[in-house]
């Protein structure tokens, strides 16, 4: 297995993206977009994540994080399991789910894929957690989590956005998710 992807420096900050199996359009429920937020809020309560920058994409996420606590690849590998299970008891139960028989096939086709799992897989197996070894490659990637939706066409500014920590960024409200570490300096406009 390659080293060139992993989390070699517990102090330093990395760039993630976790990417739903086949690129399926999961998180455009706003329950399953919660079930990421809260399962992100208790890592960071119990387990010391710290969140510097994120987005919520229908088919992925990008994050910036870093640690205090636990090891950070511990926290992903709890944080995706948990989503996971959570994720796919929530599309079996959602009553407007219409494309529930087609997710699920999905995921246990892959799973059934994968030695890893079980029954089932909902993510990705690679993380490509990226340092972010200095301030310039840090904004570069703040810069492109933020313009994500912009550059999918869902939204003309960043801090339209509703599910990312750009609205944290130009100084507006943040309903969703106010507990992220701003990085500093950082100039948006």
């Amino acid at each position: 297995m390659s080293t060139k992807y992993k989390f070699h420096d517990q102090e330093r900050l990395y760039f993630i993206t976790l990417a739903v199996v086949g690129w399926i359009d999961l998180f455009v429920r706003n329950e399953y977009r919660q079930i990421l937020l809260d399962s992100w809020k208790y890592c960071q309560k119990n387990k010391g994540l710290q969140i510097f920058g994120w987005c919520i994409m229908t088919s992925h996420v990008h994050m910036i994080i870093g640690t205090e606590k636990d090891n950070m690849e511990d926290i992903v590998r709890d944080m995706k399991r948990h989503t996971s299970t959570a994720l796919r008891k929530c599309i079996e139960e959602h009553p407007q789910e219409s494309r529930r028989e087609w997710i699920l096939k999905l995921m246990k086709e892959a799973g059934s894929e994968n030695s890893n799992n079980a029954r089932f897989q909902l993510w990705r197996q690679d993380n490509h957690p990226i340092e972010l070894f200095t301030q310039t490659v840090t904004h570069q990637k703040l810069y492109y989590i933020h313009n994500n939706p912009v550059t999918a066409g869902f939204v003309e500014s960043p801090e339209e956005y509703l599910y990312s920590s750009a609205k944290d960024y130009y100084g507006l409200p943040s309903q969703l998710f106010p507990d992220i570490i701003l990085i500093e300096p950082m100039v948006m406009k």
